[in-house]
């Protein structure tokens, strides 16, 4: 064997997972696709989201919680490891009202969540209150308000994949870049990855390989159900500090960029298209109207990984022990429970009971009835 644990995928579900596993001291490969291989970490918002999370599903909000708790944490030892700069911040984090409809689904979303057993640490803030917490910005006539969870927070992600990528050789993992997989073949003891580059082999296999996961999951019988969604953002140019708090489709990044976003558009191409960029600029600027003399800079398009229900899939195979697979939409907001827990565990070759209700086998609907 190569190694204890082969990760097909390198982006922040894979590279999460391994860094946690070296962090254990196992010996792990990750193999990363070509170059034009569709990332979402590459297009993604940047939030390290509790709030709305597993509204309909307790077990995910409860991981949330625990991932948004161990995220401090693992962003210090991250930085520490790679000797990597990862600008993170948890002020808490708004969802912007812009109708009394609007703030009052968002009243009932956080309500349904803490009836399931979720913590009351979301709260309905008025107008006023708001304009308090924003004092550099002119709320537009249209803000009535907004939800504000203290245990949201946002950070750079270009930065926390390029900490992990240097990260996990320094801990004695290989990270193994344009080694796109073609297959993986059981083997006595374990698995063999056929790969552009060689057939590594371990006792363990964890496929996160976002979209392209099942392709290689579905020959073993490991069945992991995906869809796709296109999401859009526009990032203006740099501002002096205005937006303390990060919020849902807005906001300012370290740097001083305003991003702005995200579409979810039903579509497999990742082009970018007027329409959305027009959409999501009338949106902003309905919350801050001064954005509408912003000069945009870019504007980026990226394929989201959507479970059928939208909660994460921790998979185990039952048919060969030792292969799993990992699938969710917040790969950024979980990277701490995945390098803490999920990572770990993988690798100790059993999913302890806690993690069932993320199994693939709830949308075996004849299995479940």
């Amino acid at each position: 064997m190569d190694a204890d644990v082969i990760i097909i995928g390198a982006g922040v579900v894979g590279a999460a997972l391994a860094y946690g596993i070296a962090k254990t001291g196992r010996t792990v490969i990750v193999l990363d696709g070509a170059d034009r291989d569709l990332r979402a970490a590459r297009a993604n918002f940047g939030l390290v989201w509790v709030q709305g999370k597993g509204t309909n599903a307790p077990a995910y909000s409860i991981l949330t919680r625990q991932s948004s708790e161990l995220w401090s944490d693992f962003r210090n030892d991250l930085a520490n490891a790679s000797s990597m700069a990862v600008d993170y911040s948890r002020p808490g984090g708004l969802v912007f009202c812009l109708s009394e409809a609007e703030y009052e689904n968002r009243a009932t979303i956080n309500e349904r969540t803490h009836n399931q057993g979720g913590q009351a640490d979301t709260l309905m803030i008025s107008r006023t209150d708001l304009e308090h917490m924003l004092p550099a910005v002119t709320l537009g006539p249209d803000v009535v308000g907004a939800s504000y969870c203290k245990l949201d927070g946002h950070v750079n992600p270009l930065q926390l994949l390029a900490a992990l990528h240097r990260a996990i050789p320094i801990m004695g993992g290989k990270v193994l870049f344009r080694n796109p997989v073609e297959s993986i073949v059981p083997v006595p003891g374990g698995f063999s990855v056929v790969a552009a580059g060689g057939s590594p082999q371990a006792p363990r296999v964890i496929v996160a390989a976002g979209l392209n996961t099942p392709g290689l999951t579905e020959p073993l019988g490991l069945s992991v159900p995906l869809r796709s969604e296109r999401g859009q953002i526009l990032v203006t140019e740099r501002f002096a500090p205005m937006l303390p708090f990060p919020g849902s489709g807005l906001r300012q990044s370290a740097d001083g960029t305003i991003m702005i976003g995200a579409t979810n558009e039903n579509v497999a191409d990742t082009g970018v298209t007027v329409s959305s960029a027009t959409k999501l600029a009338q949106r902003a600027m309905r919350i801050i109207p001064a954005l509408g003399s912003a000069r945009l800079v870019r504007q980026w398009a990226g394929r989201r990984v959507l479970p059928l229900d939208k909660t994460p899939i921790y998979a185990e195979s039952l048919n060969h022990p030792g292969l799993f697979a990992v699938a969710c939409h917040s790969g950024v907001t979980l990277a701490a429970a995945h390098a803490a827990m999920i990572g770990p565990a993988m690798a100790n070759g059993h999913l302890p009971e806690e993690f069932a209700p993320f199994s693939n086998g709830r949308f075996d609907v004849q299995k479940c009835a």
